[in-house]
């Protein structure tokens, strides 16, 4: 009686554990990451202008 409670348990709980990397993954990939990429692409556009403006003073 107490193997299977012990499995069970054991079981329960790896699953649990897996359930809740899986939705932090999820949640990293569908939230976090287009921030990112968001803020990267802001920073890119920062530097091009950046880099025309001085560009077009050297004249």
């Amino acid at each position: 009686m107490k193997h299977k409670f012990f499995n069970g348990f054991v079981i329960g709980t790896v699953s649990t554990v897996g359930a809740i990397a899986g939705s932090l993954f999820a949640f990293k990939k569908t939230v976090l990451d287009p921030i990112e990429e968001e803020e990267n692409k802001i920073e890119e556009n920062r530097r091009r202008a950046n880099r025309k403006s001085h560009s077009a003073h050297q004249g």
